[in-house]
């Protein structure tokens, strides 16, 4: 009867803490060789410049048990910025655009999460934080899920896609506005991977 007891207690624990695993939050880790950070914006009305930064890091929790929890932070390296003109590359860096002496980083920070299931696929809906040029503006992010499984390495990957449209002038970059120079609308798209981290706390690998 005693071995029984045990036996039955012993399952239950069992039990327990594998239902704890499945349910824990999994954290992830940007893959910078697999995220792209694109924007655009309009020159003279005759054309789109288009330009990319080419060095970002970041980590996100997604808590499928409750959405609410799940969590996104992106840092992207201001002086990595690229539109393919090492003149015109220099001249964003400086004061007169992201004066990245001064400004380093770009980050986003997200706050609250929703999910919903459209016909799209999976959208996290986010609100956040995000900082350009040392100003702060709260930012609505539609972060679609673009998959979820195991990766080329074995690895378990969760990807995404979002594109949103800022006014770089809500973040005091104001240069060349006047006859619409250089646009005041930046579109910007977003697409990264991230790999699970197995010895994360709360990951569940």
């Amino acid at each position: 009867m005693i071995h029984r007891t045990l036996a039955t207690v012993s399952a239950s624990v069992i039990l327990f803490l594998a239902t704890g695993a499945v349910q824990a939050a999994d954290r992830y880790a940007l893959d910078p060789t697999h995220t792209s950070i694109i924007f655009s914006v309009a020159h003279w009305g005759f054309s789109y410049t288009y330009g990319m930064f080419r060095t970002a890091s970041g980590s996100y929790i997604i808590d499928k048990q409750n959405p609410a929890n799940s969590q996104f932070q992106l840092v992207i390296k201001t002086n990595s910025i690229f539109t393919n003109d090492a003149k015109r590359d220099v001249h964003l860096q400086n004061a007169d655009f992201f004066n990245v002496q001064q400004f380093p980083e770009i980050t986003f920070q997200s706050t609250k999460c929703s999910v919903t299931t459209t016909a799209e696929g999976v959208i996290y809906q986010l609100t956040g934080n995000l900082t350009i040029h040392g100003v702060t503006r709260q930012v609505s992010i539609p972060l679609r899920m673009l998959g979820e499984g195991t990766g080329p390495y074995q690895d378990q990957r969760t990807g995404f896609l979002c594109q949103i449209e800022i006014k770089r002038s809500d973040f005091g970059m104001t240069n060349l506005l006047e006859k619409n120079q250089v646009g005041d609308a930046v579109g910007i798209t977003v697409s990264f991977e991230g790999t699970l981290q197995q010895d994360a706390p709360g990951g569940t690998r």
